[in-house]
């Protein structure tokens, strides 16, 4: 694995999930730096097994070591959730926060959750909100490897930059679609069905496929400059929309972005910064040190685990709330125990189901590739 990319993915995950307790309203931002990562990743990868494979053994394999990587954990977490919700309902405890979830599960099973995110039928539900972005990467490892296979070496700076274009292009497109209610079944505020949509997200993946072949100049003053740029924009785009900064944890930049028009051009912005951050500590290495602290790298090892069942293991440990417990000490409180909870269940998923699937990757669908970077 190239040094502090684990950390960087840990980070990721750290920030999420201090939006999801209710510190952070930036925390968001840790599934674009994911997509971003995503982008970078798993296109050095498939430009490597092009590189060395024939037609057939690049897809075969891809898909194969994929399945391997995605499919197990996500698919147990399902069965768990949908064994517990409804023995719960069985129970009748809190059957209707259960029942969303057993009638809502299918969309998570079949991988369109992003697209149901985004209907007027859409409910929440604490179990698979954050499910979305799953589904908006599995979509991308659909699409994008053919696209690799098909573009030649000489082209594909034209491809990541028409990617990088077709984001803003498609997040304008979708608010035109809405606005004329051609498409009725959409969510309102426009912001609000924007953002879970994979179209939403072909500039994310595209600016981590950029940075894998082509080099971006003055990359830490890029950083430096852009870092404190990004907040004084979404600041003072906050104050001409809506009269108000809003929230100063979320850095000008609140979820789904509904102000201003950012869910447009903002996510762009928001996506090139992370790509130059992955740049700088891929090429330049900064932050290593600090990303390469083994609590982190552990943390970005299990992150897909900690991903997946964070979100549950916070309402759960919100319910201490059914026992009295001080308002003004639940937040705190919950905090604490989901972290500790969602560590030590995803360590737990770790080395007992994505880890022996891990293993068979290399026993069945075996690649010699070494990492650039």
């Amino acid at each position: 694995m190239i040094p502090g990319l684990d950390g960087l993915r840990a980070v990721a995950f750290l920030v999420l999930f201090g939006l999801h307790v209710d510190y952070l309203q930036f925390g968001w931002m840790g599934v674009q730096l994911f997509f971003v990562l995503s982008g970078y990743l798993i296109t050095g990868i498939l430009l490597r097994m092009k590189g060395a494979l024939s037609a057939k053994e690049y897809f075969l394999k891809f898909y194969g070591r994929r399945f391997l990587r995605i499919f197990p954990l996500y698919y147990f977490y399902l069965l768990v959730m949908l064994a517990l919700t409804t023995w719960l309902v069985s129970v009748r405890y809190k059957p209707n926060v259960m029942q969303v979830f057993v009638k809502q599960a299918w969309y998570a099973v079949l991988y369109l959750y992003d697209f149901f995110s985004a209907s007027e039928g859409f409910s929440p539900s604490r179990f698979l909100d954050h499910l979305w972005s799953l589904s908006v990467e599995e979509q991308f490892y659909i699409f994008w490897p053919l696209l690799i296979f098909l573009v030649p070496e000489r082209s594909l700076k034209k491809l990541f930059l028409a990617g990088i274009l077709a984001g803003p292009v498609f997040r304008m497109t979708l608010f035109f679609i809405h606005q004329s209610g051609f498409i009725a079944s959409l969510r309102d505020p426009a912001a609000l069905a924007i953002y879970p949509l994979p179209f939403s997200h072909v500039d994310a993946f595209a600016f981590g496929a950029y940075i894998t072949r082509f080099s971006i100049p003055n990359a830490r003053k890029q950083f430096l400059y852009i870092g404190i740029a990004l907040p004084l924009i979404g600041l003072a785009t906050q104050y001409a929309a809506i009269g108000t900064m809003g929230p100063i944890s979320a850095l000008g930049y609140p979820v789904t972005l509904p102000n201003g028009y950012q869910f447009i051009w903002a996510y762009t912005l928001l996506n090139y910064w992370f790509a130059v951050l992955i740049y700088c500590v891929v090429h330049e290495k900064m932050f290593v040190r600090f990303l390469d602290w083994p609590p982190l790298q552990y943390l970005g090892k299990i992150s897909y685990g900690l991903y997946v069942y964070h979100f549950p293991i916070i309402w759960f440990a919100g319910r201490i709330r059914d026992f009295g417990v001080r308002e003004e000490v639940v937040a705190p409180l919950v905090a604490i125990l989901s972290f500790i909870g969602t560590v030590a269940i995803a360590s737990a998923s770790y080395f007992a189901i994505e880890k022996p699937f891990l293993g068979l990757k290399d026993k069945y669908f075996p690649v010699e590739l070494r990492e650039r970077g």
